[in-house]
């Protein structure tokens, strides 16, 4: 079973850190993409903040199997 993380912004994913989530604060789009860039392996669900899913772009969008599920949280 892979582990659960989450990219973004401080205020907006610093409280899942209480869920066990591993959290990698990322305050803009250089951040967000080297956060991505250096993912543990054992991940296999990320929880992005739109504005981190926006930097991402089309990296995340398609499903693969290669990358971790990932999801947008709600604005």
């Amino acid at each position: 079973m892979g582990t659960v993380a989450a990219i973004g912004a401080r205020t907006r994913v610093s409280g899942l850190a209480l869920a066990g989530v591993e959290v990698l604060i990322a305050e803009h789009p250089d951040a967000v993409r080297e956060a991505w860039r250096t993912l543990p392996g054992t991940v296999s669900l990320v929880i992005v903040t739109p504005e981190a899913a926006e930097a991402l772009g089309t990296e995340t969008a398609e499903p693969d199997p290669s990358r971790p599920l990932t999801v947008v949280m709600p604005p």
